[in-house]
């Protein structure tokens, strides 16, 4: 084979750091947002967060070039002036793009996380680590097994149930398991099992059961021997489960031997207890969400504005950008010339960032007003693509700017992700969302009668009515995603 050179022109993309560091931020949530530019004030010395009264964030933009008005210089020294032709002259050699073989941190520094100061003896101190710790449903049990007189035996096999009950508060766990897990070969089946009816008279109410039966029971015989069909409802969780999910009053009257009305007192009684005892004690993390944007109504028209909290004003220091000097080149200005430089760059990708993602809920408001006027019926079906073309974005943009986005409206707070919806074919030839089917199943379900609910097939020929041609598994599978059971478990006598 013979070897020969061959000289050959091919264009391929490659992102600037500049375009990596303005993707990021732009497929950061607010509160990750926040936390990212907490971090660069904290950097980067050149960065400092203005006042309420402080110009945009484009404007301010316009401030990092550490550029002075021309009418505000008679009034100032010569020596000051003479600082500000430095830094512009300083500025102008800046360049404004890195070359596209270059990383961020290859030029400048990378935000680095805050230095965590120690203490007098040298140990490091987390202020996180001084928070108190959610109580967790095993310390509330635990606590309550305290105020109880048990001995080391009795006290190892409560723990070991409590530890056994999972986040729902039901036992996990056969007494053969906890046999092994005590690891006592003294320890009886007889004793495991008083010990686990011990646990199940603690509060919450019904925790401890292997299973729902067994929490219905429990919780109806803690209640008030005064309290009204608790018997029967005993009797009913006891011998007529099977008949529970289904509602089935007639199948249960004839079993049980009592009338309708006191099966129907029973059976509302059942319905007031809690299947999962657990969550009442079980403390889950808060989850924040801080709205990108407002959508209100003024005068007729919707509006769409920035959340002026989700981000604070950014403006470079100008004391410390007047420290560097044109023929500087000692470590210090090279310092204070790579912090100018890279606080120029993320007020301009923090700027770009707002700007596209007020474009896009502007977009998703003015093409989705039906629902804003009419609810989760109005919902039009649109894709990231439909967007992407109106902007002339592309649809990695747009799929990066709907993510972990949200919006405040007078209906509610969603994420951008929520307006995008598959479509089905209507008998005009239209187009009607998913999200709006979802809306009408759920608004013939909650007119249907208690006594004659709609099946997925009379749902599907109501549709139709209405032109909207959809299949009776669609309809099942729209209604399982909502959470709501089948007619037959829907039905109720009374």
């Amino acid at each position: 084979m013979k070897q020969s050179i061959q000289l050959r022109l091919s264009q391929h993309l490659t992102m600037t750091p500049q375009l990596q560091q303005a993707i990021k931020l732009l497929q950061l949530s607010t509160l990750e947002l926040q936390k990212e530019i907490q971090e660069a004030l904290e950097t980067n010395l050149m960065l400092e967060e203005g006042d309420e009264s402080e110009r945009s964030p484009a404007a301010e933009s316009q401030d990092a070039r550490i550029d002075h008005s021309q009418d505000a210089e008679p009034q100032r020294g010569e020596q000051d002036l003479a600082i500000d032709r430095e830094i512009r002259a300083e500025s102008n050699e800046m360049p404004e793009d890195l070359p596209v073989d270059t990383q961020w941190t290859d030029v400048y520094d990378s935000y680095l996380p805050p230095t965590v100061h120690g203490t007098d003896d040298g140990s490091d101190f987390d202020p996180f680590a001084q928070q108190s710790r959610p109580q967790t449903l095993q310390d509330h049990l635990a606590w309550q097994l305290n105020l109880s007189r048990l001995n080391d035996r009795d006290d190892a096999i409560a723990q070991a149930v409590i530890d056994s009950i999972d986040r729902d508060g039901y036992l996990r766990a056969d007494v053969e398991d906890l046999v092994a897990a005590i690891d006592d070969p003294g320890v009886s089946l007889e004793e495991i099992e008083t010990l686990v009816h011990r646990v199940q008279s603690l509060d919450p109410p019904g925790i401890g059961a292997r299973n729902l039966q067994e929490c219905l029971i429990i919780q109806l015989r803690q209640l008030p021997q005064r309290t009204g069909a608790r018997d029967l409802a005993i009797r009913v969780c006891a011998e007529g489960f099977d008949h529970l999910p289904r509602g089935d009053i007639a199948a249960l009257a004839r079993q049980l031997k009592e009338p309708e009305e006191r099966i129907a007192e029973a059976l509302a009684l059942i319905r007031r207890l809690n299947p999962r005892p657990g969550n009442l004690i079980e403390e889950a993390p808060p989850e924040y969400v801080v709205p990108d944007i407002f959508v209100r109504k003024r005068e007729g028209r919707w509006h769409v504005e920035l959340n002026p909290e989700s981000t604070p004003k950014l403006r470079v220091n100008a004391d410390y950008a007047s420290l560097i000097r044109r023929a500087d080149q000692s470590a210090d200005g090279a310092t204070l010339k790579s912090h100018l430089q890279e606080a120029r760059w993320f007020i301009k990708s923090l700027t770009s960032r707002n700007d596209t993602v007020l474009r896009v809920g502007s977009k998703i408001v003015e093409m989705q007003q039906d629902f804003f006027e009419h609810g989760d019926e109005g919902m039009r079906p649109m894709v990231l693509r439909d967007i992407a073309e109106a902007l002339e974005l592309h649809e990695s943009t747009v799929s990066r700017v709907t993510t972990q986005k949200f919006m405040h409206t007078p209906r509610g707070t969603f994420e951008f992700k929520y307006f995008f919806s598959s479509h089905v074919s209507t008998a005009s030839g239209g187009e009607c969302s998913s999200t709006a089917i979802r809306a009408l199943i759920r608004k013939l379900i909650s007119g249907e009668s208690a006594r004659k609910p709609l099946s997925d097939s009379k749902i599907a020929q109501e549709l139709a009515d209405q032109g909207i041609k959809v299949a009776r598994r669609t309809v099942a599978k729209y209604r399982e995603a909502m959470g709501i059971p089948p007619s037959n478990e829907r039905k109720r006598l009374a």
